[in-house]
């Protein structure tokens, strides 16, 4: 065994591990969806889909996984146009300022949730959005805004800056510019923070949890209410369908990549 391969065996164990360790948990939770029984107990004895049906009669689990699915959408679309218009402000300045505007930006990765939490919930009752639909759209939209940021500063990195003053050259207005040169070229770096600002979004409890009301409540703040004061299977159910969407989105840009670059390399090669 050469020396190389004696150091990536160890790392692919290490990683091996790690991956066991992240997907085991759900190894458990999707089984626990289908119980026939009230209980967490496991391995289950029977099988039923009676806790999908109960999540989907009941108004407090249908009405949360909508909040959270409009709430997440409308996030992603402004946390990406923000956050694509930032990388692009960003790369514009020098390279002291640029790099303090980009720490700056990554204050909300930074700082630890519950702080946040605390500091936002401590502001919106001054301002009168605790409670509201707005108030977390704003709140998630701070979250999710360095997840947008990193994917496409680093697209911006590989961008050749020769192809937006040859459309400048040609006649090509800012505007122009940015959505025929630009935007192409970085769009799956603008893609891959949407799904990211998306799913950080569907799965934020802490922010939400402080800025709640009667009427209003994220699918991730009614399981932690759920499984804190009272036993209610449906839990399961509702985090196997958080899996299985957020899995989903985070899959399909990437398979929409794979299935693009095939037909690349097929007309690339019917060409020759």
């Amino acid at each position: 065994m050469n020396e190389p391969t004696r150091i990536r065996l160890p790392i692919k164990l290490w990683a091996a591990v790690a991956a066991l360790l992240l997907v085991a948990p759900t190894l458990i939770v999707v089984p626990l969806s289908f119980s026939d029984k009230r209980s967490f107990a496991f391995p289950i004895e029977g099988w039923s889909l009676q806790w999908y049906e109960n999540f989907f009669n009941d108004q407090r689990w249908l009405g949360s996984l909508l909040t959270s699915l409009g709430v997440a959408v409308v996030v992603g679309v402004i946390a990406t146009v923000l956050g694509t218009l930032a990388a692009l402000g960003i790369r514009g300045l020098r390279a002291r300022f640029s790099a303090t505007a980009q720490v700056t930006m990554m204050l909300p990765i930074l700082i630890p949730g519950i702080v946040a939490a605390i500091a936002i919930f401590g502001m919106y009752l001054r301002w009168g959005l605790s409670g509201s639909t707005l108030g977390i759209v704003l709140a998630h939209i701070t979250l999710a805004l360095p997840f947008v940021l990193i994917p496409v500063s680093t697209a911006l990195r590989g961008f050749d800056d020769t192809l937006t003053r040859a459309a400048a050259v040609l006649g090509a207005s800012p505007i122009a510019r940015f959505f025929q040169v630009q935007l192409p070229i970085l769009l799956p770096g603008i893609a891959t923070g949407f799904v990211f600002a998306f799913v950080t979004s569907l799965d934020e409890v802490v922010i939400a949890y402080f800025l709640q009301s009667p009427t209003l409540r994220t699918l991730p703040v009614q399981m932690y209410s759920s499984v804190t004061v009272e036993t209610d299977p449906s839990i399961a159910a509702a985090s196997t369908l958080l899996l299985v969407l957020s899995t989903l989105i985070i899959l399909i840009p990437r398979l929409a990549q794979v299935v693009q670059e095939r037909r690349a390399a097929k007309r690339l090669g019917d060409a020759e």
